[in-house]
């Protein structure tokens, strides 16, 4: 992207073959979604309706309930105060890192917890995930230059591991919708981090403990743990090194 101001149109994958009807405003909000996330739409960047329908293929209407729904989940603003007058991608900012970090360190202990209180059996093989993942996770930073997608990679499935054992469907789309919004700090501050990571790695290891002792208690504080702990660790750097796409 070239700058704030910069347009849909240069982050747009290129247009679909076909996108059926009924399935247009779904595949848009995904798409739309997906670009935010990876910061291929930058931070405070204005999205335009008619960019967004051209490039895939679809009326404006879809596009319009993307970006509503978008608004609604926090992805994007409306920079006049409006109804989407003015769509920008939602900027990066110390406050709003720390209250979406607070919020996964909620709904994730809540799943460790119920993880934690599964059969000893099922315990022991998510745990094994677990370790395997956090060892690999703990080899990429060691390296003396990681691959920072494949370190959000190993961190992403480490999370979602036991996400998965111990919640329910309602919990599940809650974690669908919160999770990326944190992804789009893990992976622009990601590579100031490094130095970080190894108390990011002990952290781990404390929610696979508590998880294999089967203590409910103890899984789901050290998730919350983790995730406040990276909150503070990830505004020590955007102090360092700005806020993105602020006005």
């Amino acid at each position: 992207m070239s700058g704030p101001a910069a347009r849909v149109r240069k982050g747009v994958a290129a247009r679909p073959a076909a996108i059926a009807r009924g399935e247009r405003p779904l595949v848009v909000y995904e798409q739309l979604r997906d670009l935010i996330v990876h910061g291929h739409l930058a931070p405070g960047g204005r999205i335009v309706e008619s960019d967004v329908a051209a490039r895939l293929g679809v009326s404006r209407t879809p596009v319009r309930g993307a970006l509503q729904r978008l608004q609604q989940e926090g992805y994007i603003v409306d920079a006049s105060g409006g109804r989407l007058a003015r769509p920008m991608v939602a900027p990066l900012t110390s406050e709003d890192a720390r209250e979406l970090f607070h919020m996964v360190a909620e709904i994730e202990g809540l799943a460790a917890r119920w993880a934690a209180a599964r059969p000893t059996g099922e315990r022991r093989t998510v745990v094994r995930v677990l370790r395997a993942l956090n060892a690999d996770f703990r080899r990429e930073a060691e390296i003396r230059r990681p691959d920072f997608n494949r370190l959000h990679d190993l961190d992403t499935s480490f999370h979602r591991s036991y996400v998965e054992a111990g919640a329910g469907p309602r919990l599940l789309a809650l974690h669908t919708i919160i999770k990326p919004q944190a992804e789009r700090y893990e992976r622009l501050y990601l590579s100031l981090l490094v130095s970080d990571l190894k108390s990011s790695v002990a952290e781990h290891e404390a929610i696979a403990a508590g998880i294999e002792r089967g203590d409910a208690d103890a899984a789901q504080r050290a998730v919350q743990t983790n995730w406040r702990n990276a909150a503070g660790r990830l505004e020590r750097v955007i102090d360092r090194a700005g806020e993105r796409g602020s006005w």
